[in-house]
């Protein structure tokens, strides 16, 4: 073998390795930021722990030339992040008094009623569909978190502990539930399969349903330099332009 075809080899290979978009499939080659080397951010140590090794995982941000989606490689499964969580949503009054809000926007709009079916993807402790349930309008959350979904159901607030995409869709659709409603708050960042979890709602939501979400900006992150939301838990960043892309209804 020449030096030449070793040289081209070796690249072959470099790129068979190279991470690929979670959407399109396309080779990612290009570096939007990186940030070197972080542990996970709601994984933390007891005092049994401190002198024991802690790992450390890269948080090199890259964006896809095809799609455009930035994202960070997954290192770490869903399941090992969130499996047990440490971030409760009804922590913070302020967000408490939107989700509120947004209930009472949302059942005047959609004249949501006691026959209709609210479902909210990684309902956390139940923060928005107590306000549901306030108005007898029935509710299902999907919550991964074992710890975070036991203090929903404790609180009366139906809860599936598992994560979300087409399989837990098509259950729930077997089962007779499909949703009027679909709420992914804060959600499209910490999914690593974003093709499985849009088939999911399209699965389960009514042929007239609504799905709403609240995502972060990627230009929003850009223009006031927000690199501490840039960790191991959001697998990607989005843009309008992405979210079209990926949110289109199929044929």
């Amino acid at each position: 073998m020449t030096q030449q075809s070793e040289i081209v080899q070796g690249i072959d290979q470099l790129a068979e390795k190279a991470p690929c978009c979670q959407f399109c499939g396309t080779s990612l080659k290009h570096t939007l930021v990186d940030l070197g080397m972080s542990p996970l951010c709601e994984s933390f140590l007891n005092s049994d722990q401190l002198n024991q090794m802690e790992a450390f995982y890269p948080l090199h941000v890259r964006v896809c030339d095809h799609c455009f989606l930035v994202q960070l490689e997954a290192y770490v499964s869903p399941e090992h992040i969130f499996t047990e969580y440490a971030y409760f949503s009804s922590y913070a009054d302020t967000w408490l008094k939107h989700c509120k809000a947004y209930t009472d926007c949302m059942v005047e709009r959609f004249d949501l009623n006691a026959q209709s079916l609210v479902v909210e993807l990684a309902s956390n402790d139940g923060y928005l569909l107590q306000y549901f349930i306030e108005k007898s309008i029935p509710v299902l959350g999907v919550e991964p978190a074992t710890n975070i979904a036991k203090v929903a159901i404790a609180k009366g607030i139906p809860t599936l502990n598992e994560f979300f995409g087409q399989t837990c869709a098509q259950k729930l659709l077997q089962q007779g539930q499909q949703a009027d409603l679909i709420a992914a708050n804060n959600v499209l960042a910490h999914v690593p399969d974003l093709n499985d979890f849009v088939a999911g709602i399209k699965i389960l939501l009514k042929p007239q349903g609504v799905a709403t979400g609240e995502i972060q900006h990627l230009m929003q992150l850009m223009a006031a330099n927000q690199f501490d939301t840039i960790y191991h838990e959001h697998f990607c960043y989005h843009t309008f332009t992405t979210l079209e892309k990926f949110l289109q209804p199929t044929a």
